[in-house]
């Protein structure tokens, strides 16, 4: 009976490390808008090399750019059906899950993408990537895009110039009263349907940062672009908690290093795909760039800075005291 039961054993063992052997990778479906070149193109990309080197055979990466699986419309319900398992929608998409993350939107609040870096690394910065956690989602980090810039078919060098233009904004209560505060009209269209909005009429400006514009070919289509800086258009790298907190310990934590590796370099590298996709705007000769003098931003910060106050209390006065104090360090 013994000589029966080891030797029942030993198969038991042998069937299990062959069914562990043979089980497929963990799969992670990482799906975004944009193209590969761009900041958010290049991080998934380099997470799915990271994580098929130090994890093979146990965890797969399938990235899905340019709206090729979920569009930013459907993408957010698609992480939450577990459709996808990874996402890293711009910080203008979180409003029906927090009001908090509306500050990344209130314009001409940080200075530059350092500033922005600042706040984001700070503990205020940080407590927001777990503010949707009671949702199924959770923050994983923040990776740059840049500052957003002013496109139009009409030279914007005062708030009056952009007075009853249509300007295509991302799903977002701050950015629709950024341009109402303007006299202008904001109009909510999926990033896939923007260059088609702007060459047909539909809508005559948008706002984006240097690599969204070079890369989605905006400037075809758009004859002035003023650098405005007026805002930060930057991602959150999401995934369903219950997802996350369901993996193996021991891959999690694997995981949880690549993505901050990644992060790391997207941020670094960011501003310099920005400035390479600016001198490809300004080469192709299609826009004209408009820099905005000392007085005529003014006039810009004069304009929209009302927003602030009208969303104050959805964000807390906190949270947009700690993000002046990083404009300040």
């Amino acid at each position: 009976m013994l000589k029966f039961t080891a030797k029942a054993l030993v198969c038991a063992v042998s069937l299990g490390i062959a069914s562990w052997a043979s089980a497929d990778p963990i799969l992670i479906k990482f799906s975004h808008v944009v193209a590969d070149s761009t900041p958010k193109g290049q991080g998934a990309l380099m997470f799915k090399k990271l994580v098929e080197e130090r994890l093979p055979g146990k965890v797969e990466v399938q990235v899905y750019p340019n709206s090729s699986l979920f569009g930013d419309g459907k993408e957010m319900e698609a992480l939450l059906l577990g459709d996808v398992q990874m996402i890293a929608p711009s910080l203008a998409k979180f409003g029906q899950y927090t009001k908090k993350l509306q500050i990344f939107d209130l314009p001409f609040l940080f200075n530059d993408i350092n500033a922005v870096d600042r706040f984001q690394h700070s503990d205020a910065g940080q407590g927001l990537l777990h503010s949707m956690e009671s949702n199924n989602i959770t923050g994983l980090g923040y990776w740059h895009n840049g500052m957003k810039q002013l496109s139009a078919n009409k030279a914007l060098h005062e708030p009056k110039d952009a007075r009853g233009l249509k300007f295509r904004v991302q799903s977002s209560e701050v950015l629709e009263e950024q341009f109402k505060a303007l006299k202008a009209n904001a109009r909510k269209m999926s990033f896939s349907e923007v260059y088609q909005g702007l060459q047909t009429g539909v809508v005559n400006g948008a706002e984006n940062p240097w690599s969204n514009i070079e890369s989605q070919k905006f400037y075809e289509v758009q004859k002035y672009i003023t650098e405005s800086n007026h805002g930060v258009l930057d991602y959150m790298l999401i995934t369903n908690t219950k997802f996350w907190n369901g993996l193996p310990p021991d891959i999690r934590t694997e995981l949880d290093k690549i993505v901050v590796e990644v992060t790391d370099e997207v941020n670094k590298e960011a501003a310099e795909l920005n400035d390479k996709a600016k001198a490809k705007v300004v080469a192709a000769g299609t826009s004209e760039v408009i820099e905005l003098t000392p007085e005529e931003r003014g006039k810009w910060v004069e304009a929209m800075k009302p927003v602030w106050k009208k969303f104050e209390g959805d964000i807390g006065s906190d949270l947009i005291e700690a993000a002046q104090k990083a404009n300040a360090e």
